[in-house]
């Protein structure tokens, strides 16, 4: 059963409830590489998943405040399972833009129903997303799809998969394929050094045969002003800063319980060493400027959603890249402060502490920020919009 959440402030509740679920195992999952099947089963029954569903469809259509604090709050309890849900979100935005009619009612319901939606997106050898080698072709009153993807996070836990791939024309579309259909397969090979347990393996297609129904044209989305792109990396920003704040977090509860001060501060406890304060101050407020420019970020997507023209999808993409390239920064540091301010003993392998700077190492590695520093500057300095595809 999936209960139905209908505010914002119920949405936030729900999530933080999870989180501190979730945060319980999360060290022991990520070190034994077990898979959240259970927690992330309790996520889809508590209703969170489907809360950018249109008011008219059912859903509760939150704002982008409240779904960035949603899993700012499930990242700090664990980012891997806070990571899975990420391109189902994308893609419920993807119908909401480009589905039609009957797409958007049908695909809606699976989602207030509690199917999740994976992804089978990037391509090895490629550089962007019209290089891809994906292919669906025409068969008749169906179309047939043959391809490979790889870092499919949540295709392994998916009741349906997003395939990124070009038709015939040589345009971008997206087909939700059933994981159960015949010629799909999906390989839990992703062996990464952080985010172990989001299964971000490959999807392998062979003669999937998909019904014209369930093919939307993603092309189009880049055609005007959208937020696709930003949508999406919010999500990101939201991830990173939610290990940030774990991080720092498990860090300084490891301080107060274990560490010892250093001899040179003359103290009886490391909680009183001043270097330690001053260095625990110094991240509280990186750890705060990130959290803060991430609901300017929300603020700026739902300021252009309500009114969405060239210049606010401009605004909202620049405010989300700018929460992001900062998260980055901020989840690091607050990933290697553990070791710094701990202590030796915090290097301990079956505490398990490494595991939010390793987190934070592999998730960043999405869409690498300079570029995002790059096109803030150009539209501080000169104006210039940031280009429209899903990177920004």
């Amino acid at each position: 059963m999936v209960a139905t959440i209908s505010s914002a402030d119920e949405a936030i509740r729900t999530a933080a409830a999870l989180s501190a679920h979730f945060a319980e195992g999360a060290a022991e999952r990520d070190a034994r590489r077990q898979l959240p099947r259970a927690e992330l089963d309790a996520l889809t029954a508590s209703g969170l998943l489907a809360i950018t569903v249109p008011a008219e469809h059912g859903g509760a259509d939150l704002p982008w405040t409240a779904v960035l604090e949603v899993f700012r709050l499930l990242a700090a309890g664990d980012s891997n399972i806070a990571h899975i849900p990420q391109n189902h979100f994308a893609y419920v935005n993807v119908l909401r833009d480009r589905g039609d009619a009957d797409q958007r009612k049908f695909f809606f319901a699976e989602v207030l129903a509690g199917r999740r939606f994976g992804n089978a997106q990037s391509e090895r050898g490629t550089r962007h997303a019209q290089d891809y080698q994906t292919r669906l072709r025409r068969d008749g009153g169906w179309f047939v799809l043959d391809g490979v993807k790889h870092y499919a996070t949540g295709a392994l836990f998916a009741h349906w998969i997003p395939v990124l791939a070009k038709d015939e024309d040589d345009r971008l579309v997206v087909a939700f394929i059933p994981s159960d259909a015949p010629g799909l397969r999906v390989l839990d090979d992703w062996d990464g050094m952080g985010q172990r347990t989001t299964a971000s393996g490959t999807v392998e297609l062979t003669g999937v045969m998909v019904p014209p129904e369930h093919v939307v044209p993603h092309h189009l989305t880049f055609t005007g002003p959208q937020l696709h792109g930003a949508r999406a990396q919010a999500i990101h920003a939201a991830i990173d800063v939610g290990i940030a704040r774990a991080a720092l977090d498990e860090t300084a509860e490891f301080v107060r319980r274990h560490s010892r001060p250093w001899a040179e501060a003359r103290v009886e406890r490391a909680t009183d060493d001043p270097l330690t304060i001053q260095r625990f101050g110094e991240l509280e407020v990186q750890v705060r400027a990130a959290e803060s420019l991430l609901r300017t970020a929300g603020t700026a997507l739902d300021d252009a959603a309500g009114e969405l023209t060239d210049s606010s999808a401009a605004a909202a993409s620049i405010a989300v890249a700018t929460a992001k390239a900062f998260a980055e920064p901020t989840a690091l540091a607050a990933g290697s402060a553990v070791f710094e301010l701990s202590g030796t003993r915090a290097a301990a392998e079956g505490l398990n502490l490494h595991r939010h700077w390793r987190n934070a190492r592999t998730h960043t590695l999405h869409d690498p920020v300079r570029w995002k520093v790059q096109h803030i500057g150009q539209y501080a300095l000169n104006g210039t919009a940031p280009p429209r595809h899903g990177l920004i």
